[in-house]
Parts: C-alpha cells; structure tokens; sequence
C-alpha cells in the first residue's frame, strides 16, 4: 500500500481543478489526481464560450450578467455566490488572457464577444454580446491553458488514478484512496485540504452529452460518508445535441444566428420566447423542442428537429464553428453548410451537487457548516448559481472562479494546520468492495446490462418531462438494479487496466445518484428551470423556494431536509422571454 502526502489534494483535471491546483500551489505542496490524462478531461468539450461582462462590443454590466443568471436559475440560486461569480468573471477571463489562452479577437484586439442563449442586456430586454469565445472550442483551449500553467508552477500529477474513497474520521477529511489504473495498487494521498472537482453524471440517461467518465464518482462516494447533496432533482438537458448520439452542439451556433425548424420549415421559438426567440434559457428551449416532436411536428415523424445555420455562409461557420461543423460531417455525413443539423435534447448539466460555500468548502447543513478540510468545485460542486437551470457560457465561469476561489482558500487553510493522523488501513472498505466485485460470477449480472437498463429507465421517469407514476416506477426499478448490482461481476480478473472492473465500480456510484436524483425529483411538487412536471405545471414559491438537500443515514435510509434560499436583489417573479 503506497502512501503520498501532501498539502493538497485535488480530485479531477478540469477546469475547476486545475484553476484550484494552480492557485493552491502558490502557498502549499499540490497534487492532482485524475482518472484520465488531464486534457482528456471533459472541460475540453466545453465550446461556445464563457460569459463576462466586459463589454468589448456593446455596453454591459456585471449586474445584468447577475440578472440574467438569477432569471435562469428560477429564481433558485442564491444571489450573494451569483453576485460574487458575475463579477469576478471580468477580472478571472483577463487572467486567463494574460495567461495566455487565444481567444478571438476584435479588429481593435480586444477579446471577441457574441450573443448566447438567456444572456441580455438592461434587464432582460434584448440579447447582448457578453460570450468571449475561442471559436467553438473555448473550454478545450481553457483546459490547455490550465494545464500549461500548472506544469510551470510545480503541481504533481498522478494520471490515470481513479478515486475510490474519501478518508474521513471524526468530522476530518484527511485524503483520498485511490486506484492506479496501470498497475491495479490502491494508493492512499494524505493531506491537510482535499478537493473534489469530477464533474457530472450525465451517464445515468441514455442520450447525453457527457463522456463515458462521467459518473458521479465523488458525490456518490460522499453521499456513502454522511456528506448531504443539494438539489439534486434539477438536471440540464441540453436543446441542440446530435440526434441519437447526444454530442453537443453548441449554443454558439444560435448565437451567431443559427434558428431551429420544425417539421414545416417553421422557427417555432417564436411562439414559445418572442422576444429572446432561440436564444431563451435552454430549459426553456428544450421543453420547446420537445413539445414540437411530441406535438407531431418532429422531421419526418422522428424524435429530432433542424438547426439550420446555412444561411450564416460558408466563411462564418468555418471560422467560428469549425468544430461543429466537423462533428456534423463526420457523425451525421450533414454538411452545415449546405444542411440543416438534426438534433435533439441531451442529458447535459448538473445543477445540484455536492453544497459548498463561496470559498469552496464542503457543507454539511442548512446552517452552512464545513466539513474540515474538504473541498469541491466545478460542475460536481452546488455553490448554487445555477438554481434550478444553468444560462450557457456559466459553467466555464462557474470552474475558473470557484476553482480560484477554491485554491486560494485551501492554501490559506493548510498553511495553518498540521497533518492529521490517519485512520489504521484507511483503504480496507475499498479493497473489500474490489475483492467482492472480482470474485462474483460474470454469469449472473454485467455491468454493461444493468447500465443499460438505468440508462433507459431514468430516460422514460426524470427526463425533460416527469410525472409521478414515472418516478415511482424509476426509483422501484433503481432499487431492483441495486440489489442485482450486488452479483455483478468482470470476465477481467486481472490488475493492470482492468477497466471492467472500473466500469463495475463507476456502475455503483451511478446507481446511487440516480435514485437520490428520482427520489428528489419525485419530492418536488412543481415545475422550476430543468424540473418540468406534467402533474405540478406551475412554479410554487410558497411551498417550493428552498434548495432540497438529501443525506443517507447510516441504515442507508434516504433524509431529505431544506436550506433557504438567498436573495439579495431580485425578488421572484415569473419568467418571460
């Protein structure tokens, strides 16, 4: 059993993590783990841009940029983080300039800016340009810059390391244990501060966006230590994927003028979002499109619509889009140019989370309390500034400013503690757990089956659309997959790459979050942002504007309790665009 210490930890090599490892390496001794080289991670397929208000072609303010997220959260995400992203966004993106990342340019050299989807100006009243953007691969050059920036400052890179565990003993996260996919060790990493930053789960529905990786690995490992998740019932799914395939189209399409067509050639926005047309929120645009198909007016009677960005010309989606038009040619043999793109909503964006407060430390109840010496950032965290629905370009702001915030705060906060003893063979549960699944018979149960069918039950019960009897279904069937969970095991029996044996492991963790996701979807009597129920159509802020925070007992029984929302500015009101 290998042993590491360090001042800090850091789980995942996106975004959020790498932004958090190169702000705590300036105070304290860093490593990264990441269960896939660090370019690899999935900030890199993050596209049309990130949002600041720096008003390079238009007048802007952070302000609105504060509105605006509010409005798309419904009015569930708490102003104080919100008003704390928005504004640092302006300081966080010059950074990222002076640090070298190549955004587009105006011709005066200035960062290049363009509409997105629910981003206006003075208060809602017209789209304005606040995406800076690397044409369509803004997050790839942000995850390149990253990493430069973190090799050159000494931070320690364990690839190809997958976590297992969290070692936590009496209120005190003291590291991780972790499995090295190369040689099948189990490693423990000792430190003083830990952050979790894996990201999503978008693996637990059968049309996603989301790489394979995405499995809810730490949420669900801290579900298991007693660690609440907050607001877990609202999930993103995205207007403009790849029809059957998921792969993300970007927003930016529609922000440098792309519309959506139904069946008849009509732009059906109109009648849903007058005035921000196919630039409205996305749950607001994917319920849109998903209403035309189950309305009859999908293309052909299929379960898609067009995204029809021809008339932008050959030289536009060349130049800043030249990804997607990649990604259409080779997946769909459709050329933008000359086609319509067939799409699709997809299983996108989490919006619930692991709680943490502004600086990134880890929460444990309504009354904010931290958990010692853990932390989390990024798109697997809950600060909450996306509420109930997520505005585009926000979740590149969301990694780079509360990974900042994150890092600076857990070098403040390791310089003034020592290292805490670790627990005698802190990695016994995890080598059980590994020894149970290699020692079952592959006859019985496969990952891959059960996958499967999690995939499509939490498709038909907690998708865009969601209703009582679906949920209850989903959670019974979940609960039946988790107990035939229990028998599977891998034709693999080996140590070095045995990814079914990871698979197996990463199978478990999304069994776990979807039952929590169904169990919190079914407890939310309303419709709000990503949650759109057909039995409880309206929004109900008497009842409902409180962020629902689940917990499992140490009899594995589900807790659900409430934290408040808060409000500073915008007071609720009802959504119009």
């Amino acid at each position: 059993m290998a042993i590491h210490q360090f001042d800090a930890i850091v789980v995942g090599a996106g975004g959020a993590g790498l932004m958090a490892a190169l702000y705590a390496s300036r105070g304290a001794k860093v490593a990264v783990l990441s269960k896939l080289y660090p370019s690899r991670s999935h900030t890199g397929a993050a596209q049309g841009g990130i949002g600041a208000a720096l008003g390079n072609l238009e007048e802007d303010h952070w302000q609105w940029h504060a509105y605006d997220t509010v409005k798309g959260s419904d009015y569930l995400g708490d102003q104080d983080a919100i008003e704390i992203m928005c504004r640092e966004a302006i300081d966080v993106v010059l950074e990222l300039e002076h640090m070298g990342l190549p955004f587009d340019r105006t011709p005066d050299g200035r960062i290049a800016q363009r509409p997105f989807g629910g981003h206006s100006r003075d208060f809602g009243k017209a789209p304005v340009r606040r995406s800076c953007y690397a044409a369509d691969r803004t997050g790839h050059m942000i995850l390149q810059t990253l990493y430069q920036q973190c090799m050159k400052h000494n931070v320690t890179f364990f690839n190809e390391f997958q976590m297992l565990d969290l070692i936590i003993e009496d209120g005190v996260c003291k590291g991780v244990v972790a499995y090295d996919i190369d040689t099948g060790e189990l490693h423990t990493f000792h430190s003083k501060g830990t952050l979790l930053a894996t990201g999503g789960w978008g693996k637990c529905w059968s049309v996603t966006s989301n790489a394979f990786t995405l499995t809810g690995d730490a949420p669900a490992i801290a579900l298991r230590r007693g660690i609440p998740l907050e607001d877990m019932e609202f999930f993103q799914f995205h207007p403009t994927g790849i029809y059957k395939m998921g792969f993300l189209i970007t927003e930016g399409v529609r922000g440098e003028g792309g519309i959506l067509l139904n069946k008849d050639g009509e732009r059906f926005m109109e009648r849903y979002a007058p005035t921000m047309k196919d630039l409205a929120s996305r749950d607001v645009v994917s319920r849109a499109i998903h209403l035309e198909i189950h309305e009859g007016r999908g293309i052909d009677g299929k379960d898609y619509v067009y995204l029809d960005a021809r008339h932008l010309g050959k030289e536009v989606i060349e130049k800043k889009l030249p990804d997607i038009a990649e990604i259409s040619r080779v997946y769909l043999g459709v050329d933008p140019v000359t086609e319509p793109i067939p799409i699709q909503p997809t299983a996108h964006y989490a919006m619930g989370g692991i709680p943490t407060d502004v600086d990134g430390r880890v929460i444990l109840d309504a009354q904010n309390t931290p958990l010692y010496g853990l932390y989390a950032a990024g798109e697997v965290a809950c600060v909450s500034v996306h509420g109930a629905n997520r505005l585009g370009t926000n979740s590149l702001v969301d990694l780079v400013v509360f990974g900042k915030r994150s890092g600076q705060h857990m070098a403040r906060f390791v310089r003034e503690i020592d290292f805490q003893e670790l627990p005698l063979e802190a990695e016994t549960a995890t080598r059980t757990e590994l020894t149970r699944i290699l020692a079952n018979d592959t006859t019985q149960e496969t990952p891959a089956k059960i996958r499967n069918e999690l995939q499509r039950t939490m498709s038909r019960g907690v998708g865009i659309f969601r209703e009582d009897a679906g949920m209850k279904e989903t959670i019974a069937k979940v609960k039946e997959l988790k107990e035939r969970y229990q028998k599977v095991g891998t034709d693999d029996k080996g140590r070095r790459f045995n990814t079914d044996l990871l698979e197996a492991i990463e199978l478990g963790n999304l069994l776990d979050i979807a039952e929590v996701t169904a169990t919190c979807a079914l407890n939310r009597t309303e419709s709000r942002g990503g949650h759109a129920r057909g039995d409880y159509e309206n929004r109900d802020d008497d009842n409902w504007l409180k962020h629902t925070m689940y917990r499992q007992t140490p009899s594995g029984e589900a807790e659900i309790f409430y934290k408040p929302v808060v409000i500073t500015t915008h007071q609720p009101k009802e959504r119009k665009y």
